[in-house]
């Protein structure tokens, strides 16, 4: 199995930071934007989509700031990817941006920016700063 391609993609965004980090880190949050449903226990996050779902370890957060999963498919197979969303506030402009890191296959790399690009319109919709 060939590696995978690390990318990260910036997004900025009209939305306070502690409203996003809502947004990114709690199941409610997730499944206005991410996923049709998000279920927690513990650290497993389960995100649902139409008739798939996939699971996710929570590897890290630091309130207000940033969320980091692993999906646990990676998990099992011993690899180290991960996915993380982190919150940025430029010191001089206050703007706010969203960082996203993630892993893809080289030759889905465009697929995975556009779908991130979805996902990010979406939750510009939903917190109303589209």
């Amino acid at each position: 199995m060939e590696d995978k391609v690390k990318f990260e993609m910036e997004f900025p965004i009209h939305a306070s930071p502690q409203l996003l980090y809502q947004y990114i880190s709690t199941p409610s949050g997730l499944s206005e934007w991410f996923s049709d449903n998000v279920n927690s226990r513990g650290e497993m996050f389960t995100f649902i989509w139409d008739d798939s779902e996939e699971t996710a370890k929570l590897l890290s957060k630091k309130s207000g700031e940033r969320i980091k999963f692993r999906w646990m498919t990676d998990e099992d197979e011993g690899d180290n990817y991960f996915f993380e969303i982190r919150i940025q506030v430029d010191e001089i402009t206050k703007d706010v941006s969203i960082i996203v890191t993630d892993f893809t296959e080289e030759d889905e790399l465009e697929e995975a920016k556009m779908l991130w690009d979805n996902q990010i319109s979406d939750l510009k919709q939903v917190l109303g700063s589209a």
